[in-house]
């Protein structure tokens, strides 16, 4: 991703603290993140905890991107995305937001939606539309703001990829001349200030650490390693001034967007073990720990900071063998797990080879790319994957490429055999980060810090699936166990094969009939959304509220087609009076418009004799040409010429015949004028069908009634010489042109 802006830390924190302070001297105060409008005050400081300025370890950073243009929300695509990266060892993150608009009657106060999420582009829904089934998607976490400046802080940030998307409110669907009406223009930059630890201290697995707090943070980290299946972190030996107690405030993991699931541990009872339990943590990720202390500003508090790892022992599929071997192995009449294979694994605290029970049967996925954000998983050297009750079976789907959270996650899991008991369930779990191993102590689907997808399948219900939308950049896990909750006994035996489908695509079903899938880009990031059509909407054109059935298809494209027909009378008009070059433009005209509108139809009823592309041109060419090829005829320079001079002589004007301006010169007039009002200003995306009709009836009205009338005094066409070659030279004494026939 390429940053629009460069980080502005120095090399000495107080000069850069300094200019922050004086950048940031000015901007209003840090918004609640209630998706409440932020309103001006008192100006909220920089950075607002003072341990921070004093802090000799940390040092800011500023990030900052082009500002772009806002548009009137109607689909993902007139949302401004913007892609930010927070350094690693970020302990507070600063937005500040700004919304400038230009000068004129036309410009108001219109309120900014802004939408925040880690790891993925935010999932929005202005319009309050249904989802596909089977799609779950998680509440954004938004901001609402009118013109000017806010801001909004975030402790202890997840480090990686943040997203900020912003829009105005949904748009009236008004079609609107471009550059005939002036419109305002609304422009929204957002800046990331960052407060990162230079030297973070650094927590071993089974060493304790000893800390001192006073009045500023301690601020640490601990790797966890893959196949970790427990951290427990644990306060030893703490002492406040002396006596025993541990007043101590333990905030463990990183705030993410929408959700946050950090863990917050309050030690303040001397008689209790000062413990925290995180199953199933992060795999291969630093996790950050800060230690505040609860007693008063000059209370020395000291304890030791211990981190234990409990390592995941893996059994990994043996790729040599078939499947069905496997099968048969697991029902032997031993009815245990499967002997280790040579590609066994385990991790200890140490993250060393080990001993110990297997917990998780690890099934080696390939990743196929297939086109831009398209990717194919699949079980390696097999088709399906097998599942039973003695431990999970996790496959592991690797979408932390950074380039794979703009599309959206396809899962589908099929039980493929009916040996599976009606008592007999299975459960399958999503996460990211790391797999979901407890099932039999509960089925919730959470981790240590996320929130899974859980998925249920029964000799009833054999098939499950899940779509998510915009996935997190991470290690994604799907997990599977047979369970049987009335009787334990039998899950021995139960053994179940599973197929599944995993997929990553630009769109869900690619939009469905009624969508198109388009692929947006923000510098060099890529990803999709569902433009609809035919009244259809949602995320994936799945919304069918106020979708138009086929006979109001069918009727739309009879309107903006047989409506075209108004121009045999231009036609039939011109051909009398001898205007052939207008007649050809009329015909030209009503040709391409018939059929490019009966391409340009969205739903079923679509004809295209043509490329899309060129009846398009053909018809816009065709309208404008037979717009100016009427006033051209109109004119008649040198008859003009001389009417004028017998206007100013005779003292009334031309024409003369009050008959010709009632029924000829008036009525097209007003035709013209009723049709340019309804093309610029009535003109919706609801009404459209109709209005252009109207449009297309009128402007064919308004040609026929001012084409002007054949000379009366010459004839049309007079050949005024013969050649020798038998080509005739033919005058036109109206309008003094020559023509070869």
């Amino acid at each position: 991703m390429r940053e629009a802006g460069t980080g502005t830390g120095g090399a000495a924190v107080a000069v850069v603290m300094s200019l922050l302070l004086l950048l940031l001297s000015r901007s209003p105060p840090a918004a609640a993140g209630d998706g409440r409008k932020s309103e001006e005050g008192s100006r909220a400081p920089w950075p607002p905890d003072s341990a921070f300025s004093a802090e000799s370890r940390l040092v800011s950073e500023q990030f900052s991107q082009a500002p772009q243009k806002l548009a009137f929300y109607s689909w993902y695509g007139s949302a401004r995305l913007f892609h930010f990266r927070v350094p690693p060892d970020t302990v507070l993150l600063r937005w500040l937001l700004q919304v400038t608009q230009g000068s004129g009657s036309t410009c108001n106060n219109v309120e900014t939606t802004v939408y925040f999420r880690y790891g993925a582009p935010p999932v929005i829904n202005p319009l309050g539309t249904s989802f596909a089934n089977s799609t779950s998607v998680q509440p954004s976490f938004l901001l609402k703001m009118l013109q000017g400046n806010t801001s909004i802080n975030v402790s202890y940030p997840a480090p990686g990829d943040w997203f900020v998307a912003a829009h105005l409110p949904p748009s009236s669907h008004k079609i609107e001349v471009k550059d005939f009406i002036p419109t305002c223009a609304y422009i929204f930059q957002p800046d990331m200030l960052v407060v990162r630890v230079v030297e973070m201290s650094i927590l071993e697995p089974d060493v304790p650490f000893p800390l001192v707090l006073l009045s500023q943070p301690s601020y640490l980290k601990v790797f966890v390693p893959k196949h970790t299946q427990e951290l427990r972190l644990e306060l030893q030996g703490c002492v406040s001034n002396g006596s025993l107690g541990c007043p101590v405030h333990l905030t463990v993991g990183s705030a993410t967007l929408p959700g946050n699931f950090q863990k917050v541990l309050t030690c303040s009872d001397p008689t209790m073990a000062c413990r925290l339990l995180l199953p199933s943590p992060p795999w291969e990720r630093w996790l950050q720990v800060t230690a505040k202390s609860l007693a008063g500003p000059r209370v020395l508090v000291t304890f030791s900071a211990v981190a234990a790892l409990t390592a995941c022992r893996p059994w990994t599929v043996n790729l040599q063998h078939p499947l069905q071997s496997s099968l048969n192995q697991s029902r032997n009449a031993s009815m245990g797990p499967p002997p280790p294979s040579p590609n066994t694994q385990d991790l200890d605290q140490s993250g060393e080879a080990g001993s110990g029970p297997f917990c998780l049967r690890s099934f080696p996925v390939l990743r196929e790319d297939m086109d831009v954000v398209s990717v194919r998983f699949r079980p390696l050297d097999r088709v399906s994957v097998l599942v039973q009750s003695d431990m999970p079976s996790v496959m592991q789907l690797y979408l932390n490429t950074g380039m794979d959270s703009g599309g959206s996650l396809s899962i589908s899991v099929h039980i493929n055999q009916t040996v599976i008991a009606d008592n007999t369930s299975m459960v399958a779990c999503v996460t990211a980060g790391s797999p979901f191993l407890s099932f039999n102590t509960s089925l919730n689907c959470t981790t240590a810090f996320f929130q899974g997808y859980p998925l249920f399948l029964s000799a009833s219900s054999p098939t499950a699936n899940l779509s998510i939308p915009y996935p997190e950049t991470d290690n994604w896990y799907l997990s599977l166990q047979v369970l049987c909750p009335e009787r334990p006994e039998e899950c021995v035996q139960a053994s179940v094969l599973v197929d599944t489908t995993l997929y990553l695509v630009p769109c869900l079903n690619d939009c469905g009939p009624y969508g198109q899938c388009l692929l947006l880009r923000r510098h060099g990031y890529l990803y999709a959304g569902c433009s609809c059509r035919a009244g259809w909407r949602g995320w994936s054109c799945t919304d069918n509220s106020t979708a138009q059935t086929v006979a109001q298809q069918k009727v739309a494209t009879l309107l903006l087609t047989l409506s075209n027909l108004m121009f045999l009378a231009p036609i039939a008009i011109s051909v009398q009076r001898r205007l052939l070059l207008e007649a050809s433009v009329y015909a030209y005209t009503m040709f391409f418009s018939t059929f490019y509108h009966a391409c340009d139809q969205p739903g079923d009823a679509v004809l295209c004799i043509l490329n899309y592309d060129t009846l398009q041109y053909c018809d816009f060419l065709g309208s404008g040409v037979s717009i100016w090829v009427t006033v051209l005829c109109m004119a008649r320079l040198k008859a003009s010429l001389k009417y004028v001079y017998r206007c100013g002589r005779r003292r009334h004007c031309y024409p003369p015949s009050w008959q010709r301006w009632v029924f000829y010169l008036l009525p097209g007039f007003s035709l013209a004028a009723l049709a340019l009002t309804i093309y610029t200003s009535m003109m919706t995306s609801e009404n459209y069908y109709y209005t252009h009709s109207i449009w297309h009836m009128l402007l064919a009205g308004s040609a026929a009634f001012l084409l002007p009338p054949r000379d009366q005094h010459t004839e049309p066409w007079a050949c005024a010489q013969k050649l020798t070659c038998h080509y005739e030279i033919c005058k036109n004494h109206r309008d003094e042109l020559y023509t070869v026939t």
